[in-house]
């Protein structure tokens, strides 16, 4: 990872040091290193989401590790060494000074992170008019637009389509769930 953090610039850097905190934090439920690489690679950088996505997971092991030690500044920057850019460890002393002793790692939101996290939902009705072997179809379908933050923090979109009968299950679970939170 530290050969692909050469390739990022110290702001972008620094903008993806800070959502790994306020992720850890729990301000944020996840790092959105889709966009933040879309962002990078408009500057002419070629980076990949994938090679991104494995500099977050290292700098957010980094932090939370060092968070769980109570490591001062001078600690954090003896055990790093030389492993990261020059660039990468001016982001890291910087921040880790301004917001190290902010990093709260709770158990409560231990048990939650192995889970991951819902974002965002969206959802659309439609009808499918016709295909290529059917002229009239008349079908309509649920279409179901997830966001979800893994628990790495990593930001990622799932879609499906569902059948209306599907449709009607997944609204009479979602009842259920309803109802017993009503209870606690």
């Amino acid at each position: 990872a530290a050969d692909k953090i050469n390739l990022i610039p110290q702001d972008f850097f620094a903008e993806l040091c800070e959502q790994i905190i306020q992720h850890l934090n729990h301000k944020i439920p996840g790092v959105d290193t889709t966009e933040l690489c879309q962002r990078i690679q408009t500057t002419g950088i070629k980076i990949q989401i994938a090679d991104l996505a494995k500099i977050a997971n290292v700098v957010s092991f980094l932090f939370s590790t060092a968070a769980r030690s109570s490591l001062s500044v001078e600690e954090l920057m003896a055990t790093l060494g030389s492993l990261l850019p020059k660039h990468a460890l001016q982001v890291i002393r910087h921040l880790w000074n301004e917001q190290g002793k902010t990093i709260s790692l709770s158990e409560d939101a231990g048990s939650m992170a192995t889970m991951g996290q819902l974002v965002d939902m969206k959802w659309k009705l439609g009808v499918a008019m016709s295909s290529d072997t059917c002229r009239s179809l008349k079908y309509p379908y649920v279409t179901v637009a997830l966001t979800v933050a893994d628990p790495a923090g990593q930001i990622t979109d799932r879609a499906f389509e569902m059948t209306v009968p599907q449709f009607k299950n997944f609204f009479r679970q979602f009842k259920e769930m309803a109802a017993v939170l009503e209870t606690v």
